[in-house]
């Protein structure tokens, strides 16, 4: 997680996730630990990390409490601050990488190489492993500087995935929304989920050639 306003659609990826039953190692960097402190009241620390993500993930996209039942024993917390954790080492075994949301400061450093912190380490690590690596990028409207580091993370093998919610699915709360694009980034990275109901094409309405 990096500092963008969009901490609802990581808790979604997150949930999901641990849902597939996939283990996951978290790095939320300092910025991100002010959004989501601005947007849900929770305040993420190092020595409390699992009360802190298991009350996080039992919120709604409202920020109130929901219905979700998380089990966060499958999750790893690494500080942003640890450029020796395992993720910072090709040797680390690791499917690939998502960054839910991704700042425009965070894909400037992923692009460059910057390696500032464990995320852009991890991130740098991600791309020359030749692993997936999903960028859910989330600022509008997006200048020029930020839209060619787009296209470097795009030619260097990442899938830059906007925070872009859909409306066909059917979507009637904000957490149908939220759960579209969580969906959309368990599709870049091969991860079965339920959360959003799939295009199936139109019937009828006259004939059509293809």
């Amino acid at each position: 997680m990096s500092g963008a306003s969009g901490t609802p659609y990581a808790a979604a990826v997150l949930r999901a996730l641990l849902a597939a039953g996939e283990s996951v190692d978290l790095v939320v960097s300092r910025a991100s630990r002010l959004t989501l402190l601005d947007e849900t009241g929770i305040s993420f620390r190092d020595a409390h990390w699992q009360d802190d993500l298991r009350e996080w993930l039992s919120r709604g996209a409202d920020g109130k409490p929901d219905t979700f039942t998380v089990d966060v024993d499958d999750v790893r917390h690494w500080s942003a601050g640890d450029l020796a954790a395992g993720p910072s080492s090709g040797s680390y075994p690791a499917k690939g990488m998502l960054i839910v949301p991704a700042s425009t400061a965070c894909v400037a450093g992923v692009a460059l190489g910057l390696s500032k912190d464990l995320l852009q380490r991890a991130a740098s690590v991600t791309l020359k492993e030749r692993r997936r690596l999903v960028v859910a990028v989330r600022e509008t409207p997006l200048n020029g500087q930020t839209l060619r580091h787009l296209v470097t993370l795009d030619d260097a093998g990442a899938t830059v995935l906007p925070a872009s919610p859909a409306f066909y699915a059917g979507a009637t709360h904000i957490q149908d929304l939220v759960d579209f694009v969580a969906g959309r980034v368990l599709d870049a990275a091969g991860v079965g989920h339920t959360l959003y109901r799939r295009w199936e094409g139109e019937l009828g309405g006259g004939s059509r050639t293809t």
